[in-house]
């Protein structure tokens, strides 16, 4: 395993841009990577998407954006699209993508990958390269009842403070989906610390990344 290091702009802050389908999907797939790179990266500037979500989710969002993102210079985009038909309404996802990319050029992406089984997410999977074609795409993991979790080629570890820390803020900015069987600390921390073992760290999120591009270090 070859450890690789985020190449840091150095004449401004790191952008990251995290898109996800409903509210809490940015957060369960990457919130450990975003609550790292607000505590280590000054000035992080951040853009989240969310393109589904009831009055009552998307304000779970907002608060979920500001929880994990503390201190970032930070825009939040919520739509309201319809709730498991994002393929149906396939342009309309596009061109919210689109507007964010006339705006907005990160340099990290994190959203959903094309191998996950719900089709809210795999409909963003396959819009984001066609709308950003030169920028590192990491694609976050969902555990769900389908059973989609495969064999990801990129870990970002994470000490046990943020695993917990995680976890911690998924219920208090969540609560509406508290009442769901698989929305439990061993659920999260049990992905997370499999995901840990497999690259040799307390925890970790994995992410998929179709094209990297590595170079000559200064």
């Amino acid at each position: 395993m070859l450890p690789l290091h985020l190449a840091m702009p150095r004449d401004r802050p790191l952008s990251v841009l995290a898109i996800g389908a409903h509210p809490d999907d940015i957060e369960i797939g990457a919130g450990g990577i975003l609550l790292s790179l607000a505590e280590s990266q000054p000035g992080l500037r951040a853009r989240y998407v969310v393109l589904t979500g009831t009055p009552e989710r998307q304000q779970e969002a907002r608060n979920a954006a500001r929880a994990f993102l503390p201190a970032a210079d930070l825009v939040v985009d919520l739509h309201d699209l319809p709730e498991g038909r994002l393929p149906a309404v396939w342009g309309e996802v596009k061109e919210a993508i689109e507007e964010v990319a006339q705006t907005c050029s990160p340099d990290l992406i994190i959203a959903p990958g094309p191998g996950d089984a719900h089709q809210d997410h795999r409909t963003i999977a396959e819009i984001v390269p066609t709308v950003f074609r030169d920028r590192l795409f990491l694609a976050y993991e969902i555990p769900k009842w389908d059973g989609d979790l495969g064999r990801p080629p990129v870990y970002f570890p994470l000490p046990d403070a943020v695993a917990r820390r995680k976890v911690e803020l998924l219920h208090k900015c969540f609560p509406s989906q508290r009442h769901r069987d698989w929305w439990d600390d061993e659920v999260f921390l049990g992905l997370a610390r499999l995901r840990g073992m497999e690259c040799r760290a307390p925890y970790a999120e994995a992410f998929h990344c179709a094209k990297v591009l590595i170079g000559p270090s200064d």
